[in-house]
């Protein structure tokens, strides 16, 4: 599975994850299951590997573990629009992208941005990946000022 597939696979179920709550840790494996024969690089005994699957469940869990302190820093970053307020689509693609800009140093901070926007592109409305775009370009400029004071100088 690439990572673009992996990531996309991760937002729907942080989306699935808003409608289902407490059973999600029984639903990723039925999930990854259903969405197997749509996945390009699938091993040849059609399966996801174990340690594919577990990465996913990690990252799934990280994410939601994260999700108080991701939601104030969206809060904080989108002028207007408290996350109660946002769309469960791009609610769910902006909590993978902060995750992403905020947590996880393997993912450069255009790379997130940018595949959120592709994902916002995808499955959002007319406006999504512009929203997005604009939430995540202030979270990253603002977690760019605490870890690099002299930049605002």
């Amino acid at each position: 599975m690439r990572r673009s597939e992996r990531r996309e696979t991760i937002f729907r179920l942080l989306f699935m994850q808003q409608f289902r709550g407490e059973e999600m840790p029984e639903q990723i494996s039925e999930y990854l299951e259903s969405v197997r024969g749509g996945l390009e690089e699938v091993p040849a005994d059609g399966r996801v590997s174990a340690e594919e699957e577990e990465a996913i469940r990690e990252k799934v869990e990280d994410i939601t573990a994260h999700i108080p302190g991701i939601d104030e820093r969206l809060n904080k970053a989108s002028k207007g629009w408290k996350t109660s307020r946002m769309g469960k689509v791009d609610l769910s693609i902006l909590r993978l992208a902060a995750y992403e800009l905020l947590f996880d140093d393997d993912v450069p901070t255009g790379v997130a941005i940018n595949e959120a926007v592709e994902i916002a592109k995808k499955y959002g409305g007319d406006e999504s990946a512009s929203f997005v775009n604009g939430i995540l370009g202030q979270i990253a400029r603002q977690a760019d000022v605490k870890e690099n004071p002299e930049k605002t100088e």
